[in-house]
This record gives C-alpha cells, structure tokens and sequence, in this order.
C-alpha cells in the first residue's frame, strides 16, 4: 500500500478498499442507495478519484460508507455500518492532520473544537488498525469521572499501548487544549521533562523538586487537558508526577504500561492481542499481494502481536519477500526473524529486544522468577500448569517449600507482564517464549531442556491404561512434550527425551491418532539405537511402532517391528515379564490380521497366561490380552471360544473405566461381532453404543467411528431391528 506522501490519493484508496469489500458497487448504485440524499455523481467521482484539496465534509463520506454497506447487504456480504463508519472517520481524521501539515496557512478552529496545543506528541501512525471498542471505552471512562481523571493502559509489550494512546491523543485532540507526551520508562528522566512543560506552559524559573504541581497548577489554565506517561512500568516512582487529589480543572492522565500495580492509583484498561481479524486486515493493507491465507498463518505465527505484524510488514516491503517465503522463514527460523524487520517510526525496536529490561530487572530482583521464565520458553504456548514446577524440588529447592516465595517467584513474570497467571496455570506469548529462547546460552539452554525432560517425565503418566486420569492429564502436557521434544537432545538428557516421545506415541494411540503417534515413536526409536544399553527401551519402541501400523491398516510394516521387540525381550528380560506379554499379544493380533491364525493362537494364549499371573484376573491389562485372543478365535470362526474372553474383558474395563472410555468402545463393538456370529440379534444394539462412544471421543471423521456406524448399520439391517433406533442412527451419521 502507498504511504500518505499524497494524503488525497492514500484516501482515495481507502475508500475503494471498502468499496471492493462491499461487492465492487457500480457509481449509479451507490448514489441509489444513499438514503440521505447527500451524494451527487460529481462529489462521489471526487472523492474515489481523491479530487480535493481540504478534507471532504464528514457528511459526504458517511453518506459514502453508509452506500457502501447496503450495497453489500443485497449482495448478502456482511459488513457492519458502524465499524465500518468508524474506521473511516480515523482515516479522515487522519487525513485532515495531514493535509493541515502540508497547508501552512493557520485555520480557524473547527465549530465546538477547542484551539488545542501538543507538547513531544508522536506522529499518528497512519496504518492504525482496529482498537475502535477499546478507544471509546478509554473515552468513557475518563471523561466519566471529575477533575483529574487517571487511566492506565496495560498490556503485553508490542500490543500496542503506546499506539493506542497516541491515537487517542489525535481522535480527540479537538476536546483538549492541552496535549503533552511524556516518556516514563526511566523515572529519573520524568522530572526533566515536566521542567520542559514547565518553559512551555510560560513558567519562569522553577524549583526542581515543586515542577510537577506547578505543572498541573498551570494545567488549570488550560482545561481540559491530556498528560500521557508512556511506557509507566514502575508505579511507585511515578506516582509522585500524577495530579493530586485536589487538583482543579478537568484534565486526563493516560498511563501506558506492562506492569500490574497501577489499580490503586487509577482504572485499568487491559489491551490484548489483535484478534485474527484485526491482524489480517494489517497485513492486507501493508502487503501488496498477500493472500487471506497466508496472512492468517502469518499472524498465527506470530500470535497475533501488533508490533510484531508491523516489524514483519516492514520486513517484506524493505526486502521485496513475497508473502508466502517470509511464512516459510517464519516456520523455520522464528528466533531469528523477530529480530529482523524496522518500523518507519520506531527503527531501533524489535521483537527479540521488547522484553530485555524486564528480564534484567527479574536478574537484579528475582532470579528464580528468571529461571522460571527460561523454563517456560521452552515449552508450548499453551497454558502450562503450575504443579509441573513445584512438585520438582530438585530445581528449585526452599522456594518450593515456601509458599510465599513461591506465590512472588511465580506473581513476578505476571507483574512485569511477562505472562498471564490464570489459576493454577502460566501462559506465555509465543514471542516472549521465542524471545527469551534466543537469549539463552547454549549452555543455559541445555540445562534448562535436561531439567523439563526430568520434570516431565514426573508430570507425566506413565501407564496410559491404568491411572483413572491419565487422558486429561496427558491433554494437558501433551503439547509441551512435543514443543520440548521437536530439536535434537543434548547428551545428557537424550534417554529421556526418547521416553517422553515414546509415551506421547502411546497416549495418542490410545486416543486413535495415529498419523501424529508414528513420527514421534519413529524418532524416541532413533535416539534409543543411537544410544548404548537400550535393548529393553528399543523394545518397548519398536512393539509401540508396530501396535500403531497396526491400528493404520499397514500390518504389513507392524510384522517386523513386532517379531524384533519379541526377540530383544526375550533376550534380555525374564520369561514372565509383562513386556514379553504385550509384545506376544501384539504380535498374535498382526498375523492373524496376516490370515496366520494357526500362529496366533498359542502367542496370544501365553500372553494371557503372563499378565494373569503378574496382574491377577481382573486387570486392565489382562483386559488386552482377552481382547486379542477373543479376536483370533472370531477370525477362524469360533465365536463360542471368543465369547468368554470378550465378555470377561468388558466387565474387567466396565469396572475400571468410565462409561464413555474408548476401551469399553472397542470392547463393546467386538462383543457386538461375537454376538452376531452366535445368532444374537441384540448385539446390534451394542454396535450402536460403541459407535456412539467412538463418535464422541475420536469424532465423526475418524475412520475407526466411520467403521463402527457402517458396523452397527449392518447388524440392525441384517438382523431386522427397531427401526426406530435405525432411523435415530442415520441422523445421527
């Protein structure tokens, strides 16, 4: 998009987008749908062709944008009148700033406008976007309240505060007579600059340490007045440079900062993220060319940080990269392209630096909250739970043991506004994790890695089949198993991270993701065969690879993994070992799927005798071991033999897990099989309930939900059943 050297034709462009975004109305159609009667042919061709030398009045282009969202109703594009509306009356604001620039004749003050003045205000960002809810909220509050109203806006660095502010400061510049931006991000630098105000405001020499009153004292004069304190992280220093209680006048202090703190002193806007939206349309009027799609993973790369949308539009227009390889450089080196991209008005900021003072303030304050940070950026940005840090107390010693050092080690990355505190949770933007990451010593960071893999491997559970909450457990830390696990380990914690990729391999299997489990058994098996001594782990690997080909349908490629982790077992383990069993149970189900039933049997039959002896009768385990054996007898045709076995195994699960567990699914539907094979017309019912089961926890799509309906479908068509329940069971498909 054009910068507004040429304000008319930058204009004229943001009323054609808008134009295009309501259908690509003809001229003849637009003047139809002005209800108000305020557009003519020759005024709308000035103005979409930028023919103008003082801004067009106000009237005529709401007349404009209100044509533009009925032409898109009857085309039924949705856009809504009053955002729409009120992004246009930023752009025209905007536009009179700049064409006031340009003009140096001094105008008389527009009607019901104060003569204002501004003292170090920044330049208004002309590709603002979005925030119009949070403006009018912050215009609410501070004109809601009498006298001296203060307002801090908090927020995570790069999300736009100080944006905010100054847009403010220009959308309402008419109401004040006074305008004044101060720099708080060094206290010690507040005071000179109230002397500056001072010399301003026409005081004559003033006593250092009575500036700020006399400032506000003098700020009477001109009311109503605007005082922003930009970038405000230490409340207790500045609160001596606010306007006392019994200051007189109306006047408004806008507090921009990262930092928790201010609520005693004044209301507290919080500013977030862009929504995706918001981000999508930056990056549309920033990059020529870009796609709605790739700008969407783009800002999704990004988390949606506005000052990190700007430094990548930035980087694309200085360097000429198209869209789609600026997102490749994204997915692959995020660490090092937040350090690359200027702003036209902020040339020394940057992503990978946003956060430096407030990590060397944690170093000089709270090292323990440092240490905790750097083990968060390690992780996914997700939330990441609490107890998975304080239950090690090899990392963190007497901190854990005392709660109040905990709750302040803890409180102090959510004070600086380095995370959110949500419950028992931390959550980190994903560019303060990328951040943080790039800072760290290889050194540090390898430390940091070997310490999770330990504090995950605790966190974790290790027998998906047997804790009663081992899935929600596992929902929750999977994603920061996979973001710790994705690089090559160093040395010292490679064993470790072979398991944890080897477990995530299990729990997704459990829950029937299959395409996700592969990769990351593939890789724990490739670091245990770089390593010495792993027999017994590269056993539990390869039998966990081939368990999944198995449930992918490739049972062709589960046979050797399988018939190698028999043997490695068997080689260095007992004869009874419940490893032995599992990988025997395995191996029976694949040769029998391999139409090798004469081979199955006698494997399947001594698993069921190992885990029966480690276990006893009724374990989830032995559940397993019945199933496999129940399904070789089903397929050489002796459901009598199979019957048992699976009837047991379902009351064995039925008694150990919840009526919806995906395991009394799979049991459910293969007691259907057996059922029908005996000449029970009752097992279609059951087929029903595990297709149901599947549907809930795997989700319709999942070719093993597909399987189940198309299986109870059958069994009812074959065996005639409640058409009722038939009829329920196609709308439920």
């Amino acid at each position: 998009m054009e910068l507004p050297s040429a304000p008319q034709k930058w204009f004229a462009s943001r009323l054609q987008r808008l134009r295009v975004s309501s259908g690509s109305p003809t001229q003849a159609q637009l003047l139809a749908h002005d209800k108000t009667k305020v557009l003519t042919r020759s005024s709308l061709s000035d103005l979409l062709t930028g023919k103008f030398t003082k801004p067009p009045p106000w009237e005529r282009v709401a007349a404009y944008v209100g044509a533009c969202v009925r032409a898109a109703d009857t085309g039924r594009i949705a856009l809504a009148l009053e955002e729409e509306l009120s992004r246009l009356r930023a752009d025209h604001a905007t536009l009179t700033d700049l064409l006031e620039t340009a003009d140096p004749k001094p105008r008389a003050p527009a009607p019901h406008c104060l003569d204002s003045s501004t003292s170090r205000l920044p330049p208004r960002n002309p590709h603002f976007t979005g925030r119009n809810a949070l403006l009018r909220e912050l215009r609410r509050r501070l004109t809601s309240g009498r006298g001296a109203v203060v307002q801090a806006v908090h927020g995570l660095g790069g999300a736009g505060k100080t944006q905010l502010a100054v847009e403010y400061a220009y959308r309402y510049r008419s109401q004040y007579r006074f305008v004044a931006f101060v720099d708080a991000e060094h206290p010690n630098l507040v005071l000179p600059q109230f002397a500056s105000l001072a010399q301003e405001l026409g005081l004559a020499e003033v006593p250092f340490e009575q500036v700020v009153p006399r400032v506000y004292d003098a700020l009477r004069g001109h009311s109503p007045w605007l005082v922003i304190l930009d970038n405000g992280d230490r409340a207790g220093p500045l609160v001596n440079v606010l306007p006392s209680g019994d200051a007189e006048g109306s006047g408004h202090v806008v507090v921009t900062t990262r930092s928790r703190g201010w609520s005693s002193r004044a209301g507290v806007v919080d500013l977030d993220v862009f929504t995706r939206r918001e981000s999508m349309e930056l990056l549309d009027r920033r990059v020529d060319g870009i796609t709605p799609a790739v700008a969407d993973r783009i800002a999704e790369h990004l988390g949606d940080l506005p000052l990190a949308l700007e430094q990548a539009a930035g980087y694309m227009d200085y360097n000429h990269t198209p869209p789609e390889d600026y997102l490749a450089l994204l997915a692959s080196r995020l660490e090092d392209m937040i350090a690359l991209g200027e702003l036209a008005d902020r040339p020394t900021v940057v992503v990978a630096t946003l956060w430096q003072l407030s990590v060397r303030r944690l170093e000089t304050e709270r090292p323990q909250a440092k240490q905790l940070l750097e083990l968060c950026s390690l992780l996914a940005p997700e939330p990441i739970p609490l107890d998975l840090f304080s239950g090690s107390a090899d990392i963190w010693g007497a901190t854990v043991a005392d709660p109040v050092a905990w709750d302040t080690t803890v409180g102090a990355l959510a004070g600086l506004g380095l995370a959110r505190r949500d419950l028992s949770c931390l959550v980190l933007h994903r560019l303060v994790q990328a951040a943080i990451r790039s800072s760290m010593p290889d050194v540090v960071r390898s430390e940091t890695r070997a310490r999770l893999c330990r504090a995950l491997l605790r966190a974790v559970p290790h027998d998906i089949h047997g804790v009663p909450d081992a899935r929600s457990r596992w929902q929750i830390l999977l994603p920061h198993v996979v973001m710790l696990t994705r690089d090559e380990p160093p040395s010292e914690c490679a064993a470790e991270t072979a398991l944890l990729l080897r477990l995530a391999a299990v729990y997704l299997l459990s829950i029937g993701d299959h395409e996700v489990a592969l990769p990351l058994c593939e890789r724990a098996l490739a670091i245990d065969e770089s390593l010495e001594d792993r027999d017994v782990e590269i056993g539990f690997d390869l039998i966990t690879l081939a368990q999944i080909h198995r449930e992918r349908g490739t049972v062709m490629l589960a046979r050797p993994p399988a018939e190698r982790a028999l043997s490695l077992h068997q080689s260095c383990l007992p004869s009874g070992s419940t490893a032995i069993a599992t990988d025997l149970a395995t191996l029976a189900r694949i040769l029998c799927e391999l139409g090798d039933h004469e081979a199955a049997v006698p494997l399947a039959e001594r698993a069921l005798r190992i885990d029966e002896a480690a276990y006893g009768q009724d374990d989830p385990y032995v559940s397993f071991d019945l199933i496999a054996l129940a399904t070789v007898y089903l397929d050489i045709n002796d459901p009598s033999a199979a019957a048992p076995l699976i009837y047991r195994a379902l009351r064995i699960r039925e008694a150990r897990y919840a009526p919806d567990h995906l395991y009394i699914g799979y049991a459910l539907l293969l007691k259907a099989r057996v059922m029908y094979a005996l000449g029970d017309p009752s097992g279609a019912g059951l087929a029903y309930r595990g297709a149901l089961i599947l549907n809930t926890q795997l989700g319709r799509a999942h070719a093993k939900t597909e399987n189940a309906f198309t299986l109870a479908a059958g069994l009812l068509e074959r065996c005639g059943h409640d058409e009722r329940q038939s009829g329920e069971l196609g709308r439920s498909r």
